[in-house]
């Protein structure tokens, strides 16, 4: 869905590998003239980045953002987000960052459902994050958050202004899929990702406040609300992932909706992921395919049932051990006064890696 490049900012919307490229704003700074000459931008995501063009550099973070996530989410699993550094290493291009590449075999998996759950949630807390920063000319810190609150608080300071990040990423991410209708099942699918990647940031705002009165009594108390740390909204979308439905097409009167496939499934949430395809085992390399395998990766080789385990992780096909030596501080003491003096240990540790 979105992927960024150190030296070239692309926009990804990966149903029909339709993209945009954004240059460098770090190289060749860009004006709002040159929205309509990058290449894939649809309509209105056109009209957006002219008229937002401030948002743009927080759009780059937002996909930064949900690479280095994806990476920490997945990385004990087969699939762990991988990077490489040409084009298809691993199927279709989902997302590239300044690491690389990240992307996945089947656009219609649960592994895309993830990527474009997170890439519009991490696009939302990232506009939200400079507006509350007030990095942006349109927006601020949320002042509709006013007044008393039924627990007796005092509304006040700079409440995350989360409701204009989530329409940002509503109106620009979502743009190329409503722009070819929603009869599409790929179009739904990445629509209904989309939005409950969104919806984790909503539901899980937080209250933070400050105690006012004679030695912190707190005979007052002002609060705000805050977005949860990106991590917080990973985790629950990891959970999502897991649990992810698969759907089908179907024609319910004069509409085409998702269905689970299976009949005896309770019908998904607006909270839940949804996939079209089963994903592949990704345990063998498979160039054509963009699968590179898991030879060489490292394994836990106490850990049998795991994912991170080394039966699981190489698919049965064994794994090599060899030592390393690991230099770590140790024997720290805090020396008055003020520093801390630490000796350095050498550990030699195994390493296991598939076959």
């Amino acid at each position: 869905m979105l992927y960024v490049q150190l030296s070239l900012y692309r926009i990804v919307s990966f149903a029909h590998s339709h993209y945009l490229s954004l240059r460098s704003l770090v190289r060749q700074p860009l004006s709002r003239g040159s929205c309509s000459e990058l290449e894939g931008l649809s309509g209105g995501q056109v009209v957006l980045c002219q008229r937002q063009w401030g948002a743009m550099e927080s759009v780059r973070r937002g996909a930064e953002l949900s690479i280095e996530e994806c990476q920490y989410q997945f990385r004990a699993r087969r699939w762990n987000c991988s990077t490489g550094s040409g084009v298809n290493v691993f199927g279709k291009v989902v997302l590239q960052g300044q690491r690389g590449y990240v992307e996945v075999m089947d656009e219609s998996t649960r592994e895309a459902a993830f990527i474009h759950a997170l890439s519009a949630a991490a696009v939302a807390f990232a506009v939200t994050r400079a507006c509350s920063r007030g990095e942006l000319e349109k927006c601020g810190c949320d002042r509709k958050v006013r007044g008393v609150s039924p627990e007796g608080f005092q509304w006040s300071g700079c409440s995350d202004n989360l409701s204009f990040g989530v329409a940002f990423s509503q109106s620009f991410v979502d743009d190329p899929e409503r722009s070819r209708g929603l009869s599409s099942s790929r179009a739904l699918m990445n629509l209904h990702n989309n939005e409950a990647g969104r919806k984790a940031i909503v539901h899980s705002m937080r209250v933070e406040c400050k105690c006012h009165g004679v030695s912190g009594s707190c005979e007052v108390r002002t609060c705000w609300k805050v977005m949860p740390p990106l991590r917080r909204v990973g985790n629950m979308l990891k959970e999502k992932f897991d649990g992810a439905t698969e759907v089908q097409l179907r024609k319910v009167g004069s509409r085409k909706v998702l269905l689970p496939r299976d009949p005896h499934f309770k019908p998904h949430s607006p909270q839940d992921l949804v996939y079209l395809s089963p994903s592949p085992d990704f345990c063998q390399l498979d160039p054509r395919g963009g699968i590179p395998g898991t030879e060489g990766r490292q394994c836990n080789a106490t850990s049998r049932l795991a994912v991170d385990g080394c039966e699981l992780m190489c698919c049965g096909r064994g794994f090599h051990t060899a030592r390393a030596e690991v230099v770590e501080r140790c024997s720290c003491k805090f020396r008055w006064c003020c520093s801390v003096q630490c000796k350095q240990c050498r550990n030699v540790l195994q390493v296991h890696t598939c076959r």
